[in-house]
């Protein structure tokens, strides 16, 4: 990943940038930097003002609440193509959580000031960013709801449907194969569980004949009576 990347052509395939002409492509690209991190490395701290905000282009990003007894609270697991950052960038204030990269990532930092200009002078590029804005908002609110209210049985299981996605609605008694995207530990606290409370899940679900797990690699033996047993 040292490679020099083209970042007025990665923008200007990306649906967010989509609709601005040359000129507006040429300002973006002028007031965003690339930023490459190991695995492990921190991008920004609890704490830390924000200046814009971010792409990511390669690799996986880690959103957590840090916590003084030195565990955390992961709040969102991003990847390719997923932005994050704009809203606290428009508050002002320090971000309340920490970002750390989980493999070598590639990422691009779009700067406040070319943002707050392209909003000036661009309705489409406003609109699609305050749709990718609520639908990050609704994705948070469907989590409290479903730590609130679901069983940590159907939360994991949420959680393996959503990995499979289209491939789990497909006939009855089809596999689904899919692959855990980090370790169990950080998704146990994405899920709001604790890893011991996960490896039980994963045993009962693997008892039952619903799923066969080894390692980070997962087979859902029937998504239909997978998805029936969340209910």
């Amino acid at each position: 990943m040292t490679a020099h990347i083209d970042i007025p052509g990665i923008i200007a395939r990306l649906p967010l940038f989509q609709e601005l002409s040359d000129e507006e492509l040429a300002a973006v690209a002028s007031g965003t930097r690339e930023k490459r991190l190991a695995r492990g490395e921190m991008l920004f701290q609890k704490g830390d003002l924000p200046r814009g905000f971010f792409l990511i282009l390669a690799g996986q990003v880690k959103l957590a609440f840090p916590s003084v007894q030195g565990n955390e609270k992961v709040v969102e697991i991003l990847g390719p193509r997923q932005t994050f950052g704009e809203a606290v960038m428009f508050m002002d204030r320090p971000y309340p959580i920490f970002a750390e990269a989980l493999v070598e990532s590639l990422l691009l930092h779009i700067s406040n000031a070319t943002v707050v200009d392209l909003l000036s002078r661009d309705l489409t590029f406003a609109r699609k960013l305050l749709a990718g804005m609520s639908i990050r908002l609704h994705s948070l609110i469907q989590d409290v709801e479903s730590y609130s209210l679901r069983s940590s049985t159907q939360r994991v299981i949420g959680y393996l449907l959503q990995l499979a996605g289209d491939a789990s609605g497909e006939a009855a008694g089809k596999e689904v194969e899919i692959g855990l995207p980090t370790s169990k530990q950080i998704i146990a606290s994405r899920l709001n569980l604790t890893p011991e409370t996960l490896s039980r899940v994963f045993h009962d679900l693997t008892e039952r004949g619903l799923i066969r797990v080894s390692g980070k690699q997962i087979t859902i033996v029937d998504g239909a009576e997978l998805s029936r047993f969340d209910l």
